[in-house]
């Protein structure tokens, strides 16, 4: 369940503020923040010693995640070093730290963000829940993921739940899945859509929105969350929704 008390839709920051910044780094999430959002998805895998990492491609530069221990990925590319990526800083934004994983990130926000912790592979579950338990989102999370199997198995452990979609085959399939949220991509949506997934008792999180109308649409809609790139734009326009 979202604790954030509002009448308009939950601010995140896709990736974080990843229009801005690198993505899956503190400084993209500082900045979400910074924005005025109330938190940011992100994207969680397994190393091959089975530890997490924020990481939203299998690859990580030239290292593929899944063969390979945290900690030499760490020595690769903890701290600035990823090729070709130019990291803008701005104001008081720390360096940009490469590689995290779950527990960092729940541990630096959990007092203050609503997390949406997506889980690109299986086998991740049963750390999430730790986590979770270990620093509890003082202002709400869902779990979510593109896998039925996935999202199943978080429900199985207690967890609060989306299922993210972004076909019609794949929208359609919610009604057999548990959870608390629906998680569409934006061109799958309509004022209907909202509506059957409200009436099925789901909240509905749209992404990733980065127009300013569509933005405006969704909240008319009222949809609980919208997912965006670009942060600034997302408070700068919905912020005072409904105020």
């Amino acid at each position: 369940m979202t604790s954030i008390s509002t009448s308009r839709p939950l601010l995140l920051g896709h990736r974080g503020a990843r229009r801005y910044v690198p993505e899956n780094t503190l400084p993209a999430f500082d900045l979400t923040l910074e924005h005025g959002c109330d938190g940011f998805e992100f994207d969680v895998r397994l190393t091959a010693d089975r530890q997490s990492i924020i990481c939203h491609d299998p690859k990580l530069g030239d290292i593929e995640v899944a063969s390979e221990t945290y900690a030499r990925i760490v020595k690769r590319y903890g701290l600035g070093s990823l090729p070709g990526l130019m990291l803008r800083t701005r104001g008081s934004l720390p360096e940009a730290s490469l590689v995290l994983n779950l527990e960092e990130v729940m541990a630096r926000y959990s007092d203050r963000v609503f997390f949406d912790i997506e889980l690109k592979v299986p086998g991740l579950e049963d750390l999430v829940a730790a986590t979770i338990k270990q620093h509890p989102a003082k202002r709400g999370y869902v779990v979510s993921s593109f896998f039925p199997d996935v999202v199943k198995a978080v429900a199985q452990r207690g967890l609060t739940t989306g299922f993210i979609c972004d076909t019609q085959r794949e929208l359609a399939r919610w009604t057999g899945l548990p959870g608390e949220y629906v998680i569409p991509h934006y061109k799958l949506v309509s004022r209907p859509v909202v509506e059957e997934i409200h009436a099925g008792g789901r909240k509905v999180f749209v992404w990733t929105v980065n127009d300013e109308r569509q933005m405006r649409r969704l909240a008319e809609w009222g949809v609980e969350g919208i997912i965006s790139d670009d942060t600034a734009l997302l408070v700068r326009t919905l912020l005072a929704f409904g105020s």
